[in-house]
């Protein structure tokens, strides 16, 4: 099978959305008009799991333009753009990914990628890595080495490897600067407004927002929240964390306190089990819960449903949860990435900088990784500078220079007072 999407007929709208993309990813374009010419990944096959949205389509089409062959699914069942896979279908790339994929179809796209038997694999969520440890283990002795783009996935790696368990050498993207700092932060900060927008159109100021998790992720969305005239609640495991949010401005309590408080409550933790059936019980009428981490096991959604009289859809991606006591609980996108399966996604301009770490990463594995332990590796230094630098340059802004006395006396051990 060539590929699998929901609709061909929506094609000519996909590439409509791509189009859009690739004029607000000056840095990724920048690298696809300069590796065209040399083709430094004609014969690598890469097999990737990562959501199927415009600004994915972007780096698709680079990969291919840079010479390699490509077969995509996305990593999670409700945040493929239909239009975005029929586009890329039409465009002759191998992509098997539709919005609204069971468990088990999700997982018999990401096994159809591996039909390619990738030199390389790009992933978000470490969902195909696992997949080839787990089914086909025999494929990574011929892959080079492979990529992962957030935060849950890396941690997920960084266990298999410290257990010696993992197969092939891969770099953790979203610890790269211009990926975490940028992508996490106002990526998903803007991106999960937006969702909870789409699915609701609630006004934001003057609701109580809680935020579970103060990370790059959690912190976004509570400083988008508060911009909005919303007033913030974060919980917390970690006491570093936690201070931070105080310093920054908001309270700071456990969920036990805070979920007959919230109005809207956003997870964005990476932990199972953050929202659970208690918290559900203390929930004031009209609560809206929704989720912004990878997996939809940060809500413990089995637990709302055994206390609802009654469920309906009230409108896409807003189910609404009647209990007994009359009062109204409205899950979002059923758990799921909001920012991903009720809007589009991250903004182009942001993924431009996580992508563009990707393609550059998927060239360092190409030259280095059969040399490579099989370890998780970090983005260098030099790599997330320059491709900081290009953005900038886009932007049309330019930075000072250090002239060689300020050199000479930042690298001196002799200057003092």
């Amino acid at each position: 099978m060539d590929f699998k999407v929901a609709d061909m007929s929506l094609a000519e709208v996909g590439h409509k959305k791509i189009r859009w993309a690739e004029s607000r990813m000056p840095v990724l374009m920048r690298l696809r008009e300069l590796h065209s010419r040399t083709k430094p990944l004609a014969g690598m096959r890469i097999s990737g799991s990562l959501h199927v949205t415009k600004e994915t389509a972007v780096l698709v089409k680079t990969l291919v333009a840079a010479g390699a062959e490509v077969a995509w699914s996305g990593c999670n069942p409700l945040s493929t753009q239909d239009d975005v896979a029929a586009a890329l279908a039409a465009d002759g790339i191998p992509v098997f990914a539709w919005h609204g994929m069971s468990k088990d179809e999700f997982y018999w796209a990401i096994d159809r990628t591996l039909d390619l038997k990738p030199t390389l694999t790009l992933d978000d969520g470490c969902d195909l890595i696992f997949r080839v440890h787990s089914t086909a283990p025999e494929l990574a002795g011929g892959i080079l080495g492979g990529t992962e783009e957030t935060t849950t996935g890396v941690h997920r790696l960084r266990a298999l490897a410290k257990a010696g368990k993992l197969l092939y050498p891969v770099i953790a993207v979203n610890d790269a600067e211009t990926k975490w700092d940028f992508d996490n932060v106002y990526g998903t900060g803007q991106s999960s407004l937006d969702g909870i927008l789409r699915a609701t159109s609630v006004l934001f100021a003057g609701k109580t927002i809680v935020v579970a998790g103060y990370g790059r992720c959690g912190s976004g969305c509570a400083r988008r929240a508060q911009g909005q005239g919303a007033n913030v609640i974060v919980t917390e495991i970690k006491p570093t964390a936690a201070l931070k949010a105080m310093l920054d401005g908001y309270r700071v309590m456990p969920m036990d306190e805070a979920a007959s408080l919230g109005d809207i409550f956003i997870t964005a933790t990476g932990m199972k089990d953050v929202i659970v059936g208690r918290h559900f019980e203390s929930m004031k009428d009209g609560a809206i819960v929704c989720n912004t981490g990878h997996y939809d096991c940060e809500l413990r959604i089995p637990d709302l449903e055994a206390q609802a009289s009654s469920v309906m859809e009230i409108r896409p991606n807003c189910e609404e949860f009647v209990l007994p006591d009359g009062r109204r609980i409205y899950l979002l996108a059923r758990g799921r990435l909001v920012n991903l399966a009720a809007a589009e996604g991250h903004p182009s301009e942001v993924m431009d900088m996580s992508f563009a770490n990707q393609f550059m990463a998927m060239l360092y594995l190409r030259e280095h990784g059969s040399t490579l332990s099989h370890e998780v590796y970090t983005v260098s230094e030099e790599q997330d500078q320059e491709i900081a630098g290009v953005k900038l340059e886009t932007m049309g802004a330019h930075l000072d220079q250090l002239t060689p006395d300020q050199i000479a006396y930042r690298d001196s051990y002799e200057e003092g007072t």
